[in-house]
């Protein structure tokens, strides 16, 4: 199956962005190519670019008080497991104290690096890191991997209590929804988001041997779902026929 995910509202779209960034720098630091570094340094400056709003943080740290409020709004209550939930809400404590630590935006740090931001200003210009425009760019990439490793390590230590938030917040956001069968009727599906509850996230799991690609579009009252299918011309047709897919909407 493969899962698609909409975001309601601009937060939770740039908490999914930096999820999948993060996502990214853990998986090229762990490899030991110099290639690999390359993107996972790039990955790096593109975390700081979209972490670099002013609200950004003060988002997070909101997002952690208003969850630890709700759970503590559970105390006392027997169907739930005091234990389980003094496990979370110290996660939650965790990572607000981690995050309201840091100093400035996130990746402040990493700023008063002056090797690290030449290779910023280069990076983004195509060839622009080539060894007669950054020398000591060019030495470092001929470094050992255990090198290269730690330096990653290093620079990643300041990002690593925003990456804990996001992901945390995001899990407890997923954990929020229930899966529903559905049925999009000649490819399509259009229904109104219940009442009383503000959704911030649509869920959607289908099945890759259909070749059906979901075009999901929506806003607080109200979502659409296209089931697309790519013809020979290259482009996105709309299917005729019937698609069935799971649904899952996180308050």
């Amino acid at each position: 199956m493969i899962l698609y995910e909409y975001p309601f509202n601009e937060r939770i779209r740039t908490y999914l962005r930096l999820e999948q960034l993060f996502r990214r720098l853990a998986e090229l630091v762990s490899r030991s190519q110099a290639l690999d570094h390359h993107f996972a340094i790039q990955t790096i400056f593109e975390i700081m670019d979209v972490a670099s709003r002013a609200d950004m943080k003060s988002d997070v740290l909101k997002d952690l008080d208003r969850q630890k409020m709700q759970l503590n709004g559970f105390r006392g209550n027997p169907a739930i497991s005091e234990e389980v939930l003094d496990g979370v809400v110290g996660q939650l404590d965790a990572c607000f104290t981690a995050l309201s630590q840091l100093h400035g935006k996130t990746g402040h740090a990493l700023t008063e690096n002056d090797w690290l931001m030449s290779v910023r200003s280069r990076i983004g210009i195509p060839g622009g890191t080539c060894e007669f425009d950054l020398p000591a760019y060019y030495h470092w990439q001929h470094s050992s991997n255990e090198y290269r490793q730690r330096d990653l390590h290093h620079w990643a230590l300041s990002l690593a209590p925003l990456a804990d938030a996001i992901v945390l917040l995001l899990k407890m956001l997923r954990d929020s929804g229930s899966a529903q069968k559905m049925l999009a009727v000649h490819g399509q599906l259009q229904q109104n988001l219940p009442q009383g509850r503000t959704f911030q996230l649509l869920r959607l799991r289908i099945d890759p041997t259909t070749g059906l690609i979901p075009e999901i579009s929506g806003n607080r009252l109200m979502f659409s779902v296209r089931l697309m299918r790519q013809g020979d011309d290259g482009r996105l047709h709309l299917a005729q026929e019937d698609g069935a897919f799971e649904l899952t909407l996180c308050a």
